[in-house]
């Protein structure tokens, strides 16, 4: 990603060049309007061709480039987007646990799937809740809470120690 923000940079960089050189360019012709018709040749009446068409050819690709790191960008967004609901979802069944207590809790191993579908204003998420008994020692729980979502191929797993 930071290979297109520095190729993005670069053409930005050269375009604002070339845009200077050519308004510089521009500047120093306006200053030479004081000089008589017959003075002027007929090259210096504007911008060539050649120097517009790489003008723009540099700006198209700085903005190309631009546009990739905006998609990169929003996906990202996207994907923070989700770790942090799937993460808040984890801690919410976590602090459920935590309310219930050691004693409260149950003394066998046990898995519970919260499917998708199934938890509210969330249906693109599963949360599957596993209590291991007498870990990592007597008298424990280890409580993990894992949060899936995109079809179990991401997930988010949390994980704590309950004592007596």
């Amino acid at each position: 990603m930071s290979s297109r923000w520095n190729l993005s940079l670069s053409f930005i960089l050269i375009s604002r060049l070339l845009l200077n050189v050519i308004i510089f360019h521009g500047q120093v012709k306006a200053a030479q309007l004081t000089l008589t018709r017959e003075d002027r040749s007929a090259n210096e009446d504007g911008f060539t061709l050649l120097e517009i068409l790489v003008a723009i050819t540099v700006l198209s690709i700085g903005l190309l480039g631009m546009a990739g790191l905006t998609t990169s960008i929003i996906h990202g967004n996207m994907l923070s987007n989700k770790v942090t609901t799937a993460t808040t979802l984890g801690q919410d069944r976590m602090e459920h646990f935590r309310r219930l207590g050691y004693s409260t809790i149950p003394t066998a191993d046990t898995t519970t799937t919260e499917d998708y579908n199934s938890i509210s204003n969330y249906p693109s998420y599963k949360r599957v809740s596993f209590i291991d008994v007498d870990s990592p020692s007597l008298g424990m729980k280890t409580v993990t809470i894992t949060v899936f979502w995109n079809s179990d191929a991401r997930s988010v797993v949390l994980q704590t120690i309950l004592a007596q």
